[in-house]
């Protein structure tokens, strides 16, 4: 898996994933997870164009997180999930925990409103 962070505003983390996301690449993730977790108020989209697969481990981290970033005031959203993740979300319960947008530009606009 690879993973990069961009600040498309000074307010606004995007945390872009590619290939897959498992037990094996889920610490490289929860490295920048907690480096965005130090922000006052961390706000993340977590871009998914380019992730081929998830696993629990993978859903864990998010969770773990969101948990964070809501009691600091913040949000964490997905963006342009395949249809293996968007089913995979709705399975597991998580599409209704987490806000998932077609794309990145808007789930930042969204989080304006």
């Amino acid at each position: 898996m690879q993973v990069t962070v961009t600040d498309t505003r000074s307010d606004v983390a995007v945390l872009r994933l590619s290939g897959e996301l498992d037990a094996d690449t889920t610490t490289r993730l929860h490295e920048l997870l907690a480096e965005l977790l130090e922000r006052p108020v961390p706000r993340i989209v977590v871009d998914l164009s380019d992730l081929k697969f998830c696993d629990s481990v993978g859903l864990s981290a998010f969770i773990t997180a969101k948990q964070v970033i809501v009691a600091r005031g913040g949000w964490l959203s997905f963006a342009g999930a395949n249809r293996f993740l968007v089913s995979l979300l709705e399975t597991v319960g998580l599409s209704r925990y987490f806000a998932i947008f077609p794309d990145v530009e808007e789930a930042i606009e969204a989080a304006q409103v």
